[in-house]
């Protein structure tokens, strides 16, 4: 019985690491998204980086 639990258990925290992971990588990619538009899009009289920190 134990070892079906520790399986089963396996299976959801793998399971849960990959949606996990799988929500990492749509958020890195809505980050580079909006870095490169406002790297595009930064004022024209600035001297080269358009966020503040």
């Amino acid at each position: 019985m134990v070892p079906l639990l520790l399986v089963l258990l396996l299976v959801l925290i793998l399971f849960g690491a990959g949606f996990a992971v799988e929500i990492l990588w749509w958020v890195a990619l809505a980050v580079l998204v909006l870095w490169l538009v406002g790297f595009v899009a930064r004022p024209k009289g600035s001297s080269g980086r358009w966020y503040r920190w």
